[in-house]
């Protein structure tokens, strides 16, 4: 499997995150990274710089849309958490970089709760770097969107993830 590294950059270009995964595949959702057990995610922030992931996941670059999604086997307590970003940019040949605008929208485990998290830096950040109208209205769109998606089930939230986290993680 073909590695694809994932860039997750602030507003202001700073580094945020960084995992490389295996490219699955592609679909009329988008594209597929498996990041099994063990996969080292690089974080730019807090006292943890450097951790291995816990479940198998998949991570979803959609083919249209401002966020990304990340797919995880049970028993992690976020089954689908998605981070509202700016449409993803191959950047590489093997890479694809997004900018991260804060909010995140997660379903847990095991009640379907849905969940938004991070509206107080968005809020903050929206303003710090002086997110353009256009900008604050696709994150409140997609955030909008994820939230409807998750809590009702709409493909690919559903089950249509597991046929790419269950063999090819």
């Amino acid at each position: 499997m073909d590695a694809v590294e994932l860039v997750l950059r602030k507003y202001d270009g700073r580094p945020h995150r960084r995992v490389t995964g295996h490219l699955l595949g592609t679909d009329k959702f988008g594209t597929w990274i498996g990041t099994p057990r063990g996969t080292l995610v690089t974080y730019s922030y807090g006292w943890r710089r450097r951790e291995r992931t816990r479940e198998d996941s998949v991570r979803l670059i959609p083919a249209t849309g401002w966020w990304m999604a990340m797919f995880s086997a049970a028993p992690a307590r976020a089954e689908i958490y998605c981070d509202v970003t700016t449409p993803a940019e191959q950047t590489g040949p093997a890479q694809f970089t997004v900018i991260d605008l804060d909010i995140d929208v997660l379903r847990m485990r095991p009640d379907g709760r849905v969940l938004i998290d991070d509206e107080d830096e968005f809020t903050h950040n929206r303003t710090r770097f002086a997110y353009p109208p256009d900008v604050v209205e696709q994150a409140l769109a997609a955030t909008a969107e994820l939230s409807s998606g998750l809590a009702t089930n709409t493909e690919p939230f559903a089950t249509h993830y597991q046929t790419w986290l269950s063999p090819k993680t």
